[in-house]
């Protein structure tokens, strides 16, 4: 009878899983190679970061200082204290551009480790090829990013709206609240700025939308899973890294809230107290947009569970009837001697096993990559946490923690 023999990614190559890229492609991609802001991506990144940032906030501070709207006091929020503008574009803007090459290193790491771990098996190489040409042919289509495109535009367009939070005052984009005057700082903001940071938004929840696909397409090969895997998740406890990779992006989210936050406190009286509903909303919803693509892979999760839990279940208890009926019922055999014997250690590597199982969990993501992503979401509040609140309060917080 013909050995079965599994394989490994030193026995597969696949030039396509090496290769993977959900970033580089789409027309935006093929717009910056022509303008030379493409190829060995580490440094190209580095370079959009502050082209980026010179497009959508430079200007900005060229044309209120022009009209006299950078400082002073001619108008309620002029742009240089105008936090939320100034977390946006130069804290946000450039995480979202710069978090690229990091991302897509960590997912092409995932994609080989499906061949490297031998979750796929060298039969099915060609399909698990044919999903990776897939995914990264929806990645070049036309039409999602012409639909970001059009969301971009769609609030100065249809909805009038160039800030959340600057009702009720003047700033350095809207001269006058009865006419809603703008300035020219805030024409540019509606064009260019805004779009420009809502299209580079949505570029990642399209991306993480294929990635959700991805992972599955792939989860529903004949992936070989063990339930006993000391990862509690079958083999795909990997996938968490994947997820925590976003952590960049949580912190950029958060960055723009926590400027607009510092806002709403200094320019409209409103409190940390008063606030605390939307920052605590977007910590959770990170979170859960973040689980969100694992649980694709819950139902496969949830059947490897169930049958290993059927199989090893008859398996401990004929195995724990044959020792007590050795060596706790009946008298062992003349000269065994339990000590030094393999009994015992058989009985025990089993139940833990079996216990493996029992915890194993259907949602692939451990809880040191939640610690992450809940951090990266909650980092950026504590600067305006510290600016709010009055020294002595902290001091006696700090003290009190310390008992």
């Amino acid at each position: 009878m013909a050995k079965c023999e599994r394989v490994t990614m030193h026995d597969v190559s696949s030039p396509i899983a090496e290769s993977f890229s959900i970033m580089r492609g789409g027309p935006f991609y093929r717009l910056l190679t022509q303008l030379g802001l493409t190829g060995s991506e580490r440094h190209q990144v580095i370079r959009r970061a502050p082209i980026g940032t010179s497009l959508c906030w430079f200007p900005l501070l060229i044309l209120a200082a022009a009209q006299g709207l950078a400082a002073g006091t001619k108008v309620r929020i002029p742009f240089l204290l105008d936090y939320a503008v100034q977390a946006r574009f130069l804290v946000a803007l450039p995480i979202l551009i710069l978090a690229e090459s990091v991302i897509e290193g960590k997912w092409r790491n995932i994609v080989i480790e499906f061949l490297r771990s031998g979750l796929v098996d060298r039969s099915d190489a060609v399909l698990y090829e044919s999903i990776l040409r897939s995914i990264m042919k929806l990645r070049d289509q036309v039409l999602p990013e012409l639909v970001m495109v059009v969301l971009a535009y769609l609030p100065p367009l249809f909805l009038g709206k160039t800030e959340l939070l600057a009702k009720g005052t003047t700033s350095w984009h809207i001269l006058s609240q009865t006419s809603s005057e703008l300035s020219l700082a805030g024409w540019w903001f509606r064009l260019v700025s805004a779009p420009v940071f809502r299209f580079l938004l949505l570029r990642w929840i399209w991306r993480m939308c294929l990635w959700t696909l991805f992972i599955w397409r792939v989860s529903r090969m004949k992936l070989y899973l063990v339930a006993t895997h000391a990862d509690l998740a079958a083999g795909l406890g990997f996938l968490s890294e994947g997820q925590e990779a976003y952590s960049s992006i949580v912190f950029a989210g958060g960055a723009v809230i926590a400027g607009s936050v510092l806002n709403a406190i200094r320019y409209q009286g409103e409190t940390l107290s008063s606030l605390k509903t939307p920052m605590i909303a977007y910590g959770v919803l990170a979170l859960i947009l973040l689980v969100v693509p694992l649980l694709v892979v819950t139902p496969v999760l949830f059947g490897v569970k169930k049958k290993a839990l059927c199989e090893y279940s008859r398996l401990v208890t004929e195995h724990d009837q044959l020792f007590e009926t050795k060596w706790i019922r009946d008298y062992p055999p003349r000269g065994s001697n339990i000590l030094g014997n393999l009994d015992p250690s058989s009985l025990v590597d089993l139940g833990n096993s079996f216990t493996v199982i029992r915890k194993m969990g259907i949602v692939p993501i451990d809880k040191a990559s939640l610690k992450t992503l809940a951090l990266a979401a909650a980092l950026p509040m504590l600067p305006v946490i510290l600016l709010v609140t009055p020294v002595d309060e902290v001091i006696h917080a700090v003290l009190k923690m310390l008992g």
